[in-house]
């Protein structure tokens, strides 16, 4: 009998010794080698058609980066993505050529998303940068992000909107700036209401002019120029003659970009008809002479 034991004894010991040979399925008791390196953080880029459900930051990280449909509720839409030399080592600063560049192609690329000049909507174009971690890991990026505002006057608020800006000023939309009301301080408009060009106003939105690259205006001769732009935007809207008796016809109102907004780069100056002397009931676009007549008193 303990011979017998001990040959099953001997048998078991040799099948684990065979089992312990055999293939382990990968768990070889070492709990590293098998990994996938994780390589080192790199860049990303954003990307266009897609919108965003937070407010703009002038620079975006990883992190913060999170897309949505624009068909739910959002507060920024990227229009168009573009790209810094590869070479650049720091990002560019407020006022750079470099960063007025980026504007100027973003101002370009937004007008063709939405099918007509931006500045004609109720929108705000801005520029956003990596964050530093972003620049220093190699991204060169820059996007052009666009946001709905409940008004062009000072203090507008964004718009939580739900629906791609894409083509939404190709034609009619509510977004457009037409006919306004105006509230008037000191002999000069103080701030301008849309309203219904059916119902009664005094001034109305005729368009845009594009400032030359100069320093802000602080000084009224430094203001005479943009008063000047909108007279002859002005003319071309109503069609009557931009010539000296134009003043005597209608006042104008100048909305330029903010200080801030000019360093980098917007030059765009949103303009309007002024009737000081009376109120109308309809659009004056392409009302000519008769519509717009020289004011004798």
């Amino acid at each position: 009998m303990g011979r017998a034991l001990r040959s099953v004894a001997a048998a078991l010991v040799a099948g684990l010794l065979l089992v312990g040979c055999a293939g382990t399925g990968g768990l070889d008791g070492d709990l590293t080698d098998d990994w996938v390196m994780l390589g080192a953080p790199g860049p990303f880029t954003p990307e266009a058609g897609v919108c965003q459900a937070g407010d703009f930051t002038d620079t975006v990280s990883l992190a913060a980066y999170a897309p949505v449909d624009c068909a739910v509720a959002h507060r920024v839409e990227t229009v168009h993505v573009g790209a810094f030399p590869a070479g650049r080592a720091a990002p560019p600063a407020t006022g750079s050529p470099e960063l007025r560049g980026a504007f100027a192609e973003c101002d370009t690329k937004a007008t063709g998303y939405v099918g007509d000049e931006w500045r004609t909507g109720r929108l705000r174009l801005a520029v956003a940068l990596p964050s530093a971690p972003g620049w220093a890991a190699g991204s060169r990026w820059f996007r052009c992000d666009l946001s709905e505002l409940d008004t062009v006057e000072a203090a507008a608020k964004v718009v939580a909107r739900t629906g791609s800006l894409r083509d939404a000023l190709k034609g009619p939309s509510p977004l457009r700036l037409g006919c306004q009301r105006t509230t008037e301080g000191a002999g000069r408009v103080r701030t301008l209401t849309p309203v219904e060009c059916g119902v009664t106003h005094d001034a109305e939105f005729v368009g845009v002019w594009t400032a030359p690259d100069r320093p802000y205006p602080t000084k009224d001769a430094e203001w005479a120029p943009l008063y000047a732009g909108c007279r002859t935007v002005l003319g071309r809207y109503v069609g009557v003659p931009d010539d000296a008796n134009l003043r005597f016809r209608s006042g104008v109102v100048v909305r330029p970009p903010g200080a801030g907004r000019w360093r980098v780069g917007d030059r765009g100056v949103r303009c309007y008809l002024w009737l000081s002397d009376r109120t109308v009931t309809a659009s004056l676009k392409g009302a000519g002479p008769a519509g717009l007549p020289v004011r004798t008193k």
